[in-house]
């Protein structure tokens, strides 16, 4: 059977969505579900780019997390707050399939652009290790539900490590555990929901061998970015997530 040109379109832009995403991976730990989610369920429904990002979520965080394993801020912090992603993932998998996320969504994109307000007006201001300390358990579980939820935990997760000021290895390493963490918790629901099937699962591969391929360029170039750069990167990343939020 032939396929009409919409069809083809709509696959060339979800996988330049992949591209993109894994060159984003590859520079700063994230970025591959927050451009290729939105992209994919304007195309094929949430549930299915949800599917399509579950082997990259696991396997390209697994790769990341091993290669910056010695990086991982010492202490409980970065296991407390990849358990609480661990467990509201589970509890956002659940809500998948029975309530809307728009709500959460919208939400969330709101104190994205007061927290990049404030980063600019602000830009010395950091979170403390303490406070850090006593919010990652809670903040961890309410990105793990956005993430089961709606594929896109970014606007709590990444928004939370780049307050501590992190270097880029540091904050890799720690936003790699997080991820492996909820993909973890999502797949046993997504099997027994009947979303995740076998054909899923081929796609997710494909999926994620897109990304893999991209993320040595996005690795190269941030070889060539400054912490101030980065630190930009990551701003610029959250203002993506607020605006495929809002659109």
């Amino acid at each position: 059977m032939t396929m009409s040109p919409d069809v083809w379109l709509h696959l060339a832009l979800c996988v330049g969505a992949l591209v993109i995403g894994g060159v984003l991976k590859g520079a700063t730990g994230a970025g591959a579900p927050i451009v290729a989610v939105p992209v994919i369920s304007l195309f094929y429904g949430v549930q299915t780019a949800i599917v399509a990002m579950m082997v990259s979520n696991l396997l390209s965080n697994v790769v990341q997390g091993w290669r910056y394993r010695a990086d991982v801020p010492t202490g409980p912090f970065a296991w407390v707050f990849a358990g609480g992603g661990l467990a509201g993932a589970a509890l956002g998998t659940v809500m998948l399939a029975r309530v809307s996320p728009q709500i959460l969504l919208n939400t969330m994109a709101v104190m994205i652009v007061a927290y990049i307000l404030f980063r600019l007006l602000r830009p010395d201001w950091a979170l403390s290790r303490r406070a850090a300390g006593r919010l990652a358990l809670p903040v961890g579980a309410i990105g793990g539900l956005l993430q089961g939820a709606t594929g896109i935990s970014a606007p709590v997760s990444i928004s939370f490590v780049n307050a501590l000021r992190m270097s880029r290895a540091a904050f890799i390493a720690t936003i790699s555990l997080f991820f492996s963490a909820m993909t973890l918790a999502q797949i046993p629901f997504l099997v027994g929901y009947g979303i995740l099937t076998w054909h899923g699962l081929v796609i997710s591969t494909g999926a994620f061998l897109v990304i893999l391929a991209a993320m040595p360029l996005g690795e190269a170039l941030a070889l060539r970015l400054s912490a101030a750069v980065f630190d930009r990167l990551i701003l610029v990343l959250l203002a993506v997530i607020a605006l495929n939020i809002f659109l």
